[in-house]
């Protein structure tokens, strides 16, 4: 009697192990690593440069990384409460869909796919490309062809991983996460070291205010808040999360407290060593530090920053097909896109839509002007949603929240984000005006394919025809559990 109910008890579980299903895979440390090692990108070896530049003093930059840091906290502990609350996958699209409607979170789906993410992806793949190939050829410029061939190679690597197996991206982004910081810690020690022998002289008169002007401070903060980027990708995947509820909001604290600890002691250890003319001459300010104070192994931090950006773009690939593979579950983008292979069980046709847009821009070279474009998007939604978290607090006060961030700090905020997004159409009303128009073209398209499902039965029969064909070659299925 007792094997026998056992045996019964067993089936359920074994039918559900077999079944079709994205399973839950990433404990604590994974999360951790996703956060720091989607944040931790070519950023912070850059940035410094702009943020010096348009803040005019030393004290004031590192006051910029320091606000920069405990915003994009904020901003994490936000969407920590919303994570906790929407136990689906998919980040912004999401919280948009379950708090404004389906048009906002179709709109940010509509720019993500087929703008912002391969204008990212491109821009880190191509920093990893060069940060691999120029040593080569130092003192002489690199070609501009293997670059791109190089960068077209990281990006075949992380796709292959990341449809191979959640496991081993994971495990990727954990062994890259570790390197990364290696790297930043290798860069601090020898600052540290030198600031306590009482080489300060960069820190005196930090905060002379002679270069600083009000219409250039905001400059300052945008290439900060760029190196702090990626705080939000775990959200992308928290039906994948072990025990969601504690991990997320733990890995999100963790992670961006490291980070910004991180990142001012980085930026504390270049001035120790450069000066501040030197750092503003500087194209890569790691590398220029590197043959200061890292003579012996100066040499190996391009490689150091070219597997950072690798990490990057790992956390990024990971991360953004989920959100596509949550909108065609929903019903806004093509079914395909909501299947996962039956074997590997990844999300193998989000994944690989990405991989010919990011190719194609790489190629085209059109990439530059989507960074600002990007940065519109990326902004103007997360204040969407973090505004919709604010509503859906007032319509349903009495909804269980397993995790709540103080109302100033969500406040704060929001009030911020859209500040950023106000101060865009002011000092760039060209670019942000297109980036702007980019996302409308979305409405009707909304509005044909989704809502009102207007397309011609003939395209119907087509589109289904070549579905069902992609599936068969892809071995791809819906799933067959409920993962939220």
């Amino acid at each position: 009697m007792d094997v026998r109910q056992a045996k019964e008890d067993g089936e359920p579980q074994a039918k559900e192990e077999e079944a079709v299903h994205l399973r839950r895979e990433i404990g604590l440390v994974p999360a951790v690593s996703f956060v720091i090692g989607t944040v931790v990108g070519s950023g912070i070896f850059i940035a410094p440069k702009g943020v010096l530049m348009n803040s005019g003093s030393v004290g004031l930059s590192l006051l910029v990384w320091l606000l920069c840091g405990v915003l994009s906290l904020f901003g994490a502990l936000c969407y920590a409460e919303l994570g906790t609350t929407f136990t689906k996958s998919g980040g912004h699209y999401t919280y948009l869909l379950e708090t404004l409607g389906p048009l906002p979170a179709f709109l940010r789906l509509w720019v993500e796919f087929l703008f912002v993410r391969p204008a990212v992806a491109s821009y880190v793949s191509l920093a990893f490309g060069r940060y691999v190939v120029e040593p080569f050829f130092t003192p002489c410029e690199a070609p501009m062809a293997l670059i791109r061939v190089v960068s077209l190679l990281g990006v075949t690597f992380v796709v292959a991983i990341n449809c191979w197996s959640v496991t081993l991206a994971s495990r990727t982004q954990v062994t890259l996460t570790f390197i990364k910081t290696f790297a930043l810690v290798l860069i601090i020690v020898p600052g540290i070291m030198a600031l306590t022998k009482g080489k300060t002289e960069n820190f005196q008169n930090g905060f002379e205010m002679e270069a600083l002007t009000l219409d250039r401070l905001p400059l300052a903060f945008y290439n900060g808040l760029y190196a702090y980027g990626g705080w939000f990708y775990l959200n992308f995947v928290t039906e994948e999360v072990i025990n969601p509820n504690r991990t997320i909001p733990l890995a999100i604290i963790c992670s961006m407290v490291t980070v910004t600890v991180l990142y001012v002691l980085v930026n504390v250890s270049y001035y120790t060593v450069m000066t501040p003319a030197e750092l503003l001459l500087s194209d890569a300010v790691a590398v220029t530090f590197a043959n200061r104070a890292l003579q012996g192994v100066s040499s190996v931090i391009p490689l150091l920053v070219a597997l950072s950006c690798l990490g990057a773009l790992n956390g990024g690939f990971f991360s953004s097909p989920r959100m596509l593979f949550v909108g065609a579950r929903e019903g806004h983008w093509p079914p395909i896109f909501s299947m996962i292979h039956i074997r590997r069980h990844t999300p193998l046709p989000a994944v690989l839509l990405l991989y010919p847009l990011v190719a194609l821009m790489l190629i085209s070279g059109e990439i530059q002007h989507l960074i600002s474009f990007a940065s519109f998007a990326r902004w103007f939604f997360i204040a969407l949603a973090t505004l919709g978290m604010l509503i859906h607090r007032y319509r349903f006060p009495l909804l269980t929240r397993p995790f709540k961030v103080p109302l100033v700090i969500a406040v704060t905020f929001t009030v911020v984000c859209f500040f950023i997004v106000g101060l865009s159409l002011y000092s760039d009303p060209w670019n942000t005006g297109r980036s702007f128009a980019l996302t409308l073209t979305g409405v009707p398209v909304y509005y044909m394919t989704v809502h009102r499902r207007r397309l011609p039965p003939k395209w119907r029969r087509i589109f289904n025809y070549c579905s069902k064909q992609l599936q068969i070659l892809l071995e791809v299925a819906q799933q067959e559990v409920k993962t939220y």
